[in-house]
């Protein structure tokens, strides 16, 4: 078993007119992980972000929201992590993700920033390490590069928002699992054919 996840950090861009966006998919996330398990975010100045602090049978897990820009997200996540004395290896960070359907969610561990800007800042903030873990929310693809900023900067369609948000709620189920560095165990669920993670979620 893994070390137990303690900083779960979700990238997005502050402001209400980002709010609906796709690129603040890893935003939803952790508010809706808070709100399952009582945890109120506050702003905190010094860290450059909202935190939350939440529970999960019996792991102490610290919630935030960086309040850059989505290209300074390290800024926020390593200095909280510096702060508590969180190990790389113990941050987790939600984010959405292009090379996935709309729904479709992966956890991975290190590896490159694949394109994406919030993690090409977190592994420059954490001077290349790269080992920290990731829950990728897929949100689709343009099918056009030149569209990508347009695209992700853009609310999704009502379609693929309860795609994304279906995504997040077998996500949350097993939460418990990554809290506890226990990863396969939720990978297991995360990375089965849809059909099979409808009927996981029947017996939830």
């Amino acid at each position: 078993m893994a070390s137990p996840l303690a900083l779960v950090a979700g990238l997005g861009n502050p402001g209400t007119r980002y709010d609906p966006t796709r690129h603040n998919a890893g935003f939803w996330f952790v508010d809706e992980l808070a709100r399952h398990h009582g945890g109120t975010f506050r702003s905190e100045s010094r860290f450059s972000g909202d935190l939350a602090t939440i529970n999960i049978g019996g792991q102490k897990l610290v919630l935030l929201k960086p309040t850059t820009f989505m290209n300074r997200s390290g800024q926020s996540v390593a200095a909280v992590a510096r702060y508590f004395k969180f190990a790389v290896e113990q941050v987790c960070i939600v984010h959405d993700e292009l090379d996935l359907d709309a729904g479709t969610v992966r956890f991975k561990t290190g590896g490159g920033a694949g394109g994406h800007n919030g993690i090409k800042d977190v592994i420059s903030h954490f001077s290349g390490n790269k080992n920290f873990h990731r829950l990728r929310l897929g949100i689709g693809h343009p099918g056009d590069r030149g569209k990508v900023l347009e695209y992700v900067l853009k609310a999704p369609s009502a379609d693929d928002r309860r795609a994304i948000e279906a995504g997040m709620d077998l996500s949350l189920r097993v939460f418990d699992d990554l809290a506890r560095g226990e990863f396969m165990l939720a990978m297991n669920v995360l990375h089965q054919r849809p059909e099979n993670q409808s009927a996981h979620s029947s017996k939830a």
